[in-house]
């Protein structure tokens, strides 16, 4: 009997062990063979390289751009989907009542209202229109045919059909995750309102003409609300939805390279995820070519090359948000006041389906500036109301019809051309070609701002500063063409003035930008493998100072002797971030402590978190340690001493030494970057702790830091362990002296389908600050063994 029963058991064992490799093998993508695909004019060839990047070859753009539907579909439809979700609101419908908060304040801010009127207004015979259908096309094909990704029975949704308005959504998302403006703003009138504007000087919320600014050259001749914010933030980081976070890059002109042709830089600093954001693809035809970096659901590429130019992108991080302060009627609750009178509130209902719940109903305010926050998110009831105006949702939106430009231009000109047309998010166009053209811009709609009105506060008056916005000509906006300094560069740092004018944003530090001049202006003679090593740099141009005023600030004389050893040992560092270095994980635990003892006592310790995650932190860091005489020093909650500088820094040296002793023993020689700094790529699915070594790629420990040009950015903690939440989502180096040897690398692998063997295969190349080739030549391309064909329905 038992002999039978363990037969019976070994039977069905077997049984499952094969359904498993059945099911894993149907579920992988397909790289080789022969696919039959709907509305192909011509057959099209697909070679798939070492690292499972498409190589599409076909006959024209539309069975091409079809072909890349499919294609992109079957690595990396899960993302496709929820990314497509987020400013529908339709999030909850996957993971439940836990992000309903988020769900309605992006069903508030409007992105799928403007995508609906966005898409009505389109020019159907329009390329870009018809590409992007020939696009969705390839896209639907694999949703009805294809096999299903393990997410969707994980979660149990069905796969559905993805239409023109998905592709809108998709960029009206990555246009919200640039809007630093929404977590900072209502912090700042918060913190006016409690503690004076005396205590704003030192935050770093004004320009400083004096920090490294990026250079114009025109060429001539031719709280409450910011609670919302936080806990949507958070939501999105806590789902592994990748934010936009930052960039480097930077073209280097002929007369700076060895080879006397322009080098092309560029890496991209976006939350880290599973699977990464960039889909990298590779188009053929007649008329066309482009080596294109795909966002999920989106035809035309943000990043691309070809051999005759190359441009690519940073976050321009102006302000592009404006709040104000509305006035209800004091007997009419529908009413609020306007320049002219009293207008009367819109309402707007909206249902949010709940995965295992019944479906939710709320209701919104509108005024003519945009919804009404209070109330959304659980807000406390009772205060004033606030709204919100936006670049993005009141304005015409051409973005994709912009993309689509970019990506068939063959010259300069055509690039800026099309730059006008991207109106939100504000990004910084980097461009360079074989002719030797090097240029930057910066694309947004850009509007005059009074004088009198500071952006960063809620706004009290529409009248001195209306929603009717005064906007420019894109001839204003920054920009330099082939300056005399011979290459142009951003690190979303602050651009120049205009004509006089400095655009108000949340710019960060200079701290990437520094180095980066630092790197370039001396050196003539750049190549390939030079600018490889700076892209994966790790060495801060502005931490030595810091450290250096904070261990001036120290009273020496009462350290010990084991003090002042490891202080001898600091002060030789010279702002680099190996995974050996201990003096950059004493720093980061000191400034941590700095930070939390300067600004907690007033702030009180819930916005001191909240001011963690703004760019002013970052910003105040160095400013602060070199003001000893900042209001900030003194220790609120000790009513009859006053704190100085140096008391706050010597207090929060010792807190910084026991944390670390507590963590690693007494050995400071043991305290080293790799202990507390690592990185790893999380899938939604991951969360779940016996899926995640399946679905999650690391973690990793890794060099790097934040504001580095190898941005490994984290946020500060009480903890003192950094865990890596945005970086580079690519790193691209372009030499048109050798266009097919141009390199690149992503954080993890091209698939998003955990079955297949691209999903993770970069990673620890990525880790080593490896690179690999962007195969551009076809008798190359061509012998590879992954050789896909689509062919038409009638063949």
């Amino acid at each position: 009997m038992i002999k039978k029963i363990g037969r019976v058991l070994l039977a069905l064992l077997v049984l499952i062990a094969v359904a498993v490799s059945i099911f894993i093998h149907t579920s992988k993508p397909t790289y080789n063979g022969e696919m039959n695909i709907n509305n192909l004019s011509e057959i099209v060839e697909v070679y798939y390289d070492t690292y499972g990047i498409p190589h599409i070859y076909a006959e024209n753009k539309n069975d091409a751009f079809r072909s890349l539907g499919y294609v992109h579909a079957q690595d990396r439809l899960w993302q496709m989907e929820i990314v497509r979700r987020i400013a529908a609101g339709r999030l909850s419908e996957v993971f439940g009542e836990d992000v309903l908060r988020t769900d309605k304040f992006f069903l508030a801010l409007g992105i799928d209202e403007a995508s609906t009127i966005t898409v009505a207004d389109l020019d159907m015979n329009s390329e870009s229109v018809q590409l992007s259908i020939a696009y969705l096309d390839g896209i639907n094909q694999f949703v009805a045919e294809g096999p299903t990704p393990v997410e969707f029975y994980l979660t149990g949704i069905d796969k559905t059909e993805f239409t023109l308005k998905d592709i809108h959504n998709v960029l009206g998302y990555m246009s919200f995750s640039f809007a630093q403006a929404h977590k900072t703003d209502p912090f700042l009138s918060n913190l006016k309102d409690k503690l004076g504007m005396e205590y704003l000087v030192d935050l770093e919320i004004d320009i400083n003409p004096n920090s490294t600014l990026i250079k114009n050259y025109p060429k001539t001749t031719d709280t409450v609300q910011n609670k919302i914010i936080a806990s949507v933030t958070k939501t999105l980081e806590s789902l592994h939805i990748p934010l936009f976070e930052g960039s480097n890059s930077w073209v280097l002109s002929p007369e700076k390279t060895k080879n006397g042709k322009v080098i092309f830089a560029n890496d991209p600093h976006i939350g880290f995820s599973s699977p990464s954001v960039w889909y990298e693809a590779h188009i053929v035809t007649p008329t066309y070519e482009k080596y294109g970096y795909h966002l999920a659901g989106v035809p035309f590429p943000l990043l691309a090359h070809d051999r005759n130019l190359a441009y690519g992108m940073t976050m321009f991080e102006n302000d592009d948000v404006d709040f104000y302060f509305e006035e209800t009627h004091p007997t009419d609750s529908t009413r609020y006041k306007t320049e002219t009178g009293w207008d009367f509130y819109q309402y707007v209902s909206k249902t949010i389906k709940v995965k295992g719940a019944d479906d939710v109903s709320f209701d919104y305010k509108r005024t003519k500036r945009g919804p009404v926050l209070n109330g959304i998110a659980d807000q406390v009831q009772g205060q004033r109301p606030i709204s919100m105006w936006w670049t993005y949702t009141t304005n015409k939106n051409e973005v994709i019809e912009a993309l689509h430009e970019m990506s068939r231009a063959t010259k300069m000109k055509e690039v800026e051309k099309a730059l006008p047309k991207i109106h939100a998010p504000g990004l910084n166009i980097m461009y360079g070609d074989a002719a030797g053209n090097v240029a930057w811009w910066a694309t947004a709609k850009l509007y005059s701002v009074p004088d009198s009105v500071h952006t960063k506060f809620v706004q009290t008056s529409t009248a001195a500063y209306p929603a009717d916005k005064t906007y420019l000509d894109f001839s204003e906006n920054p920009h330099a063409i082939n300056p005399p300094w011979k290459y142009v560069y951003s690190a979303n740092n602050q651009p120049d003035s205009t004509n006089g004018r400095f655009f108000p944003g949340y710019y960060l530090s200079e701290n990437r930008a520094k180095r980066i001049v630092e790197l370039l202006a001396p050196k003539n003679d750049w190549d390939k493998e030079a600018v490889q090593e700076m892209i994966t740099d790790v060495t801060s141009a502005v931490n030595p100072s810091i450290l250096t005023d904070l261990i001036n600030a120290l009273n020496i004389k009462a350290l010990s002797s084991e003090d002042l050893e490891l202080l001898d040992l600091m002060k030789a560092w010279k702002g680099d971030y190996p995974l050996n270095s201990v003096t950059a994980t004493i720093f980061h635990r000191w400034v941590y402590w700095v930070l939390r003892n300067t600004f907690s006592d007033e702030m009180g310790y819930e916005a001191f978190q909240e001011f963690l995650t703004t760019h002013m932190s970052k910003r105040v860091i160095a400013p602060m340690a070199d003001n000893p005489e900042s209001i900030w020093w003194d220790d609120s909650k000790t009513k009859d001493v006053k704190e100085s500088q140096s008391d706050i820094v010597q207090m929060s040296f010792t807190q910084a030494l026991v944390s670390l002793q507590e963590d690693f023993g007494t050995d400071f020689n043991t305290w080293t970057w790799d202990k507390v700094h690592s990185l790893e790529h999380e899938h939604p699915i991951g969360q779940v702790a016996a899926l995640r070594s399946f679905f999650n790629v690391g973690p990793f420990p890794v060099n790097g830091s934040r504001e580095v040009i190898n941005n490994l950015g984290f946020g500060y903690n009480s903890g003192g362990y950094y865990k890596v939440g945005a970086g580079p989502s690519t790193r691209r180096v372009i030499d048109f002296s050798d266009i097919e040897n141009s390199m690149s690398i992503l954080p993890t692998g091209q698939s998003g389908n955990p079955f297949s063997a691209h999903y993770e295969d970069q990673a620890e190349m990525y880790i080593n600050g490896e690179f690999r080739k962007m195969m551009m030549n076809k008798e190359e391309i061509q012998k590879s063994e992954s050789v896909l064909i689509l062919k038409p329905i009638s063949q």
